[in-house]
């Protein structure tokens, strides 16, 4: 099961830099490579809009 971001997201970058595979892709939204999510939930927890669900 991987992570996913939600429309909530506000691009900071917080979540990319702590995504220990680089499954984190920059953009309007930012989006999560789910071949690559180990789903360690890393990136949710330091999401400061809370944008970040488990799929």
């Amino acid at each position: 099961m991987a992570y996913k971001i939600t429309d909530s997201c506000v691009a900071c970058g917080t979540c990319a830099g702590e995504c220990p595979v680089e499954a984190i892709s920059a953009g309007d939204i930012y989006v999560i490579d789910p071949d690559k999510c180990i789903d360690c939930g890393t990136c949710a927890g330091v999401c400061p809009s809370e944008a970040i669900v488990a799929e």
